[in-house]
């Protein structure tokens, strides 16, 4: 199942397990390049698996995944991945997106920083940077996730259920962001049950159970769209 764009990532006869359960069997999709595109199915379906898959943090048991972009995939983990006993601060969660540029043993440099303080301000949540995440409600820390994914300055996104338990006024401010996001030169893919925002993303790709039901662009998609060179929008 191919999309009328360039694809960022090629996925061919993909099989992959969670626990010793076969989740995804004989999934062949493409992923447009630039673009939003929403994983939707029921619970289970197999969509964070393969989240993991396009990730390079779960390994499958057969088939392949092509990646055309160039930076290292960013994953935002649902808020509920994350346990309450972590002793870090907001700043600290955010500022790990940093860790992967940085490599070993280095210090965060005034770039970095800036980085951070730019991710924490565009979430709306640069007053929470003190506070532990543990004590953050879940939309709070949803944002954080957010915000840290945003600091790794990747040209491709991967969310798990970015928009749940947010109100309406932070779900369009994070529809918003991921369009801006994308505009400007990153590819996004993210799980979502939410059929509004599944019908605002340029493309669609339906899992049930652990196989491709469809995938579709929206009528726009083909319109095309250019990315500003060299940008990152966090």
């Amino acid at each position: 199942m191919t999309c009328p764009t360039p694809a960022a990532v090629r996925l061919r006869g993909l099989r992959a397990a969670y626990g010793g359960t076969t989740v995804l069997t004989e999934v062949t999709a493409d992923v447009p390049a630039h673009r939003v595109t929403a994983l939707v199915g029921p619970n289970g379906s197999g969509k964070s698996t393969l989240l993991g898959v396009i990730a390079g943090i779960h390994t499958p048991m057969a088939g392949t995944v092509q990646r055309t972009h160039a930076e290292r995939p960013a994953l935002v983990v649902q808020r509920s991945a994350v346990p309450d006993t972590l002793p870090v601060t907001v700043r600290d969660t955010v500022a790990m997106g940093r860790w992967a540029r940085l490599g070993t043993w280095r210090r965060p440099t005034a770039a970095d920083r800036a980085v951070t303080d730019e991710c924490l301000e565009r979430l709306g949540i640069t007053d929470l940077a003190p506070r532990p995440l543990g004590s953050l409600s879940g939309g709070q820390r949803q944002r954080a996730l957010i915000a840290q994914g945003l600091a790794q300055r990747s040209d491709l996104l991967l969310l798990d259920e970015p928009a749940a338990g947010l109100d309406a006024d932070a779900d369009a401010m994070i529809t918003a962001l991921l369009d801006e996001v994308s505009a400007n030169g990153t590819t996004v893919v993210h799980a979502t049950h939410d059929a509004q925002a599944a019908l605002r993303a340029d493309h669609r790709i339906r899992i049930e159970h652990g196989r491709i039901a469809a995938a579709e662009p929206s009528r726009h998609l083909s319109r095309p769209r250019v990315p500003v060179p060299g940008s990152r929008t966090p």
